[in-house]
Order: structure tokens, then C-alpha cells, then sequence
């Protein structure tokens, strides 16, 4: 709608939640402190829109975040809104991970949806751009949008181009598993600082089908993101187009009245299990996937994920399971060549709405397989008739588990347990030689509530395939492992070590049978044996008994159920924009 004497929009925001702030005589001492900062009165009286970084100097994966905010902005402007920047945290796995800081990953997400949360409430904003880069700045961005349900447009930062070592491509991950190598001797200092050097050759987040990457296929999947934004690299132009295309596209989105909960429903999850499976993503989809449906009412746990990704085939050749990083996607086409790929053969539901005001299937008129290469496969020829990760069940996960299965050549492992509480016992373990091959690595008290944090167990996984183990052992954790983790290894256990769970009683040397075909897994023990040691169990004492990271203790549930730590959408009595 046009004001009759100007070719300006006159907005009307007797509907908009930043009423609170900029209309009326009682909000005059808010439009002083915009007046303050610059703004003009036309300025104020537009539709205030939150554009929310985890830009930081912590990690490659947040750099450029700045940058791509700014076009988001002039996107925003150039549609008659009024852009507000904001930033919140990250937390980068790459430098927690294998030390106490990596307890601080999972729980940044719930500060990071939050915060945003928090941001947006305080100062009546009416909608949101949210940009995030790291892995769990992703599911954490998603998680408000569908939890405050104002018109929102996700929007992921880039991935990082991949590194030449001597030849060949290389990422972080050929790192981790590089100090592996160096702990037998097949690398050499000289050769593991050559690699260190030369792995990460830009800004941008892990370029693997690592959590990033999947999450990032996930928010164009899930109808959050424009099409196409989740591909190209994080230095490239062009991201910076679609960050000023996503700002244009969230004031649409604002006269539409279109929000996210209109845009994700059931069906819309289901999509986006299915391009975690259809890639080899990450198992950490099984845990965030359930976070986002919580968050809008959804009841969709890892059983229901585990569902989809046991009926659809893994078709991208992707790292870590396979030949190809997330840069490689996008030359052949980017996202939608796989959306597109599993849409016209019946894996997605292309009814499903966007952020474009299209649906699924309109977004994707046009998009074709490319011949002549071999990073997406037809589904009728695919990798592997399932998905890239399959979820277990057994006396030893009663509430599930879940593993890739991307790249391993046998789905069938069994041997006797060798138990450690908690990483670094492992760790020391592994690197030590202190194991032998045919055993079951187990981690416990590394859960939700036990680690705490539920810590991913990259650099033991890594120092494994180092040492040229990897798919020798198995590993099974009541914690996470990382996207960038391959061979036989089990997450998410459930129920916990803290909890009681199986896995806080079995010993070293019982029996221990994985079966990612049949998707069980079971230790070879009675119910009697079970119930007898469970009368002598007690929960364990950890380390963190103040602080934001106690305070998660107080509230995470299992992450059978996404390790939430609020009651989610069902408990709702309003929304916020209806406030």
C-alpha cells in the first residue's frame, strides 16, 4: 500500500509489534534514543527489522558475518524497512573440541536462541534476518524464528574453500586426524605444521558435510532460506547478493504476514531430515531437528528423523564418508540440485512452503541433474539405498542412538567393550595404543546432563582413522561426534549415563553387538544382569556446579527429544508478535 501522495509505503502498524516503541505520544522517549542514533523520523515509523550475526573473531566460520549483515541491511532499507543489527555468541567446535571448552558447544545454542530471543522481545522488532556460520549458530538462529514466529529469512554465512596439501584437497578434519598420524610416526612434525598451515585457506565454516554444511542444506530444505543461499563460499560476491536479496525477501515476508510457523510444518521436517540423509550430513541433525520442531510444537525426536533417514538414499559424494567438499556442491549446482533430485523421485514433499511465498517444488522449476559428474548421484543409481545415517535401538539405547553410515563398508560390528568415563581417558587410550582392534570403544558421562554439555569426540574419532583404525573399533558415546567424524561410531545413547541408562553399566569386556542394517544395538547381558547392577549404580559428580553451564544441567532433557531445555511451543499461552 502507497501513500496517494508519495511513492513511499505507508505501513500501518497497528498490527506490528514495534507500535510498543515508535507510535503514540507514550513512546516518545523511545523515538528519542533512535532519534540519537541517527534515524529519521520516517525511519522510525517504518517496520523495525532485527538482523542478528554470530559475527565474532573466534573462528573463520563467523568472519565474514560483518560483512554479509551490511548488504542484509541494504536490503531491508531498500523494501522501506528499518534494519536494526544485533550480534549474539558462538561457540566454534573446531577450537573446543577435545578439551573442557567443547562442554561449552551445545549449550551455546540455547544461549544463542536466547539471547536473540531476548533482543527481539526488548525492543519490539518485528522481524529477523538471522546470519550464523558455526555449527550450532545454525539450529540456534532457526530455533527463534520458529519460537518468537515473526517473519524471519535464515541466512548461513559461506563455507571455507578447501586447503592443497601437497596435491590434494585437504580440511580441518585431515588436521585432527593428521595428529593421529603424528602420534604413530606416519607424520612428522615438519608435515603436520605444513598441513596446519595450508587447511584452512579462507573464511567460512568446516567444508566438509560437516554440521555447518548440513544444517546450512537443512534451512534451504526446510523452506527458511532463499534457495540457492546456502552454496556458495563465504568469500565469494555473491553471498552478499542473496544477503541483500534475504533482506528484500523478510519485508515481503512482513506484508504477507507469512511467518515461520506458516512455512514449517511436519512435512517441512521431514524435508529436511531427507537432505541430511540424502548427503551423509551430520548425526547432529538428530538432536537439532527435534530442537527446531519443539520450539514451534512439533513432536518430531530422533525416532521420527531416524524414520525418514532409513527410507532415503544417500546420493552426495561428500566429505567425510565421501570424495567431495561443500564448495564442490555448489559448482554443480548447489542444494537444489539435490532437492530437486530426491523431489522428482518422491523423497521430499514439494507442497511445502518458503520464504519466497513459493513452494518447494516452485523454487525448484528448472533445476536439472548435471551430467558428467559424480558429486550427486541419480537416486535410481545412488551411493546407498539409505541414508547417510541411521538411528539404533537396543537394551543398550532404549530411548535410540544414532550413526553414519556414509563411507563404512561394513554395518555389522561386534566385539567387547573397553569402558571410559568420560574423553580424555579415551583419548589417552587411543593415543597411547592402549586398545586393540575388534573392541567397542565406549564414552560415557559425556550426555546432556553428565558431560555436562554433551561434548563431540572428534579428535578421539580422528586419531583413530590417524592411526589407521578407523572401522577396526567401534565407538559408543552418550555424547555427540562431530560432522567431520567417520568410521563405526554410535551417539546420542540414550537414555544417559547420568540418567541411569545401560550404557553407565556395562563393564569392560561384556559383549556388544551394532547392527546398523537392522538399526539395533545391544550389549549381551540379561535383564536380571542389567537390574542387578543398576541397584549399585549412582550418578556421577562433575566439575560444574556454578555457572551458565550448571544452570543447563538444571533444565536439558535427552536428546532422544533434541536435549531442549524449555517446554516449547505446547506450553505456549501467546506468541510474541500477537503480544
Amino acid at each position: 500500500m502507497t501513500d496517494s501522495n508519495s511513492n513511499k509505503p505507508k505501513w500501518d502498524k497497528s498490527k506490528l509489534v514495534s507500535r510498543y516503541v515508535t507510535e503514540g505520544p507514550k513512546s516518545a522517549p523511545h523515538r528519542a534514543y533512535y532519534y540519537a542514533m541517527g534515524l529519521s523520523e520516517e525511519e522510525i515509523h517504518q517496520p523495525l527489522v532485527g538482523v542478528a550475526t554470530c559475527w565474532n573473531e573466534a573462528a573463520p566460520c563467523n568472519i565474514a558475518l560483518s560483512r554479509q549483515a551490511q548488504a542484509v541491511k541494504k536490503g531491508v532499507q531498500s523494501a522501506q524497512g528499518t534494519p536494526r543489527e544485533f550480534t549474539t555468541i558462538t561457540v566454534t567446535d573446531g577450537i573446543a573440541m577435545g578439551h573442557e571448552g567443547m562442554r561449552s558447544s551445545l549449550v551455546s545454542r540455547e544461549v544463542i536462541a536466547d539471547s536473540v530471543e531476548l533482543t527481539m522481545r526488548g525492543h519490539c522488532y518485528d522481524a529477523l534476518v538471522g546470519l550464523a556460520g558455526c555449527d550450532k549458530s545454525l539450529p540456534g538462529m532457526m530455533m527463534v524464528m520458529l519460537r518468537l514466529n515473526v517473519p524471519s529469512v535464515f541466512m548461513y554465512g559461506g563455507t571455507i574453500l578447501p586447503g592443497k596439501f601437497r596435491g590434494k584437497d585437504v580440511d580441518i578434519v585431515n588436521v585432527f586426524e593428521g595428529v593421529g598420524k603424528h602420534a604413530v610416526g606416519e607424520m612428522s612434525d615438519a608435515d603436520l605444521k605444513e598441513l596446519e598451515c595450508v587447511a584452512c585457506p579462507s573464511a567460512g565454516a568446516c567444508g566438509g558435510q560437516f554440521t555447518a554444511n548440513t544444517m546450512a542444506c537443512v534451512s534451504e530444505a526446510i523452506g527458511l532460506a532463499l534457495p540457492n543461499s546456502a552454496g556458495a563460499p563465504a568469500p565469494y560476491e555473491s553471498r552478499d547478493e542473496y544477503a541483500e536479496s534475504s533482506g528484500k525477501a523478510v519485508m515481503e515476508l512482513i506484508r504477507r504476514n507469512l511467518r515461520p510457523r506458516d512455512i514449517v510444518t511436519r512435512k517441512s521436517f521431514e524435508n529436511a531430515a531427507a537432505i541430511v540423509a540424502a548427503t551423509g550430513g551430520s548425526t547432529n541433525a538428530g538432536l537439532h531437528l527435534p530442537a527446531m520442531a519443539h520450539e514451534c510444537g512439533i513432536d518430531f525426536d530422533l525416532h521420527e528423523v531416524a524414520e525418514i533417514f532409513k527410507k532415503t538414499p544417500l546420493i552426495a559424494n561428500l566429505r567425510p564418508g565421501g570424495k567431495y567438499v561443500a564448495k564442490d556442491l555448489y559448482d554443480v549446482g548447489g542444494v537444489g540440485v539435490v532437492l530437486k533430485e530426491l523431489l522428482d523421485n518422491g523423497y521430499i514433499h514439494g507442497e511445502c512452503m518458503s520464504v519466497t511465498g513459493k513452494t518447494i517444488a516452485e523454487n525448484l522449476e528448472g533445476v536439472t541433474l548435471p551430467k558428467d559428474q559424480d558429486v550427486v548421484y541419480p537416486v535410481k543409481s545412488p551411493i546407498h539405498p539409505t541414508g547417510g545415517v541411521v538411528g539404533l535401538k537396543g537394551n543398550l539405547a532404549p530411548n535410540g542412538a544414532i550413526v553414519k553410515i556414509a563411507g563404512l563398508e561394513e554395518l555389522v560390528f561386534e566385539g567387547p567393550a573397553r569402558v571410559f568415563d568420560g574423553e580424555e581417558a579415551c583419548f589417552e587410550a587411543v593415543q597411547n595404543r592402549e586398545y586393540a582392534e575388534g573392541e567397542v570403544l565406549v564414552i560415557r558421562y559425556e550426555g546432556p546432563k553428565g558431560g555436562p554439555g554433551m561434548r563431540e569426540m572428534l579428535s578421539t574419532t580422528a586419531a583413530l582413522y590417524g592411526q589407521g583404525t578407523g572401522g577396526k573399533v567401534a565407538l559408543i558415546t552418550d555424547g555427540r561426534f562431530s560432522g567431520g567424524t567417520r568410521g563405526f561410531c554410535i551417539g546420542h545413547v540414550s537414555p544417559e549415563a547420568q540418567d541411569g541408562g545401560p550404557i553407565g553399566l556395562i563393564e569392560t569386556g561384556d559383549i556388544i553387538r551394532i547392527d546398523a542394517q537392522s538399526g539395533t544395538m545391544d550389549v549381551k547381558l540379561s535383564e536380571e544382569e542389567l537390574a542387578k547392577r543398576k541397584k549399585n549404580w549412582k550418578p556421577r559428580e562433575h566439575n560444574y556446579q556454578s555457572g551458565a553451564i550448571w544452570k543447563y544441567t538444571q533444565t536439558v532433557g535427552s536428546a532422544e527429544k533434541g536435549a531442549v531445555t524449555h517446554p516449547g511451543a505446547d506450553a505456549e499461552t501467546h506468541v510474541f508478535v500477537d503480544l
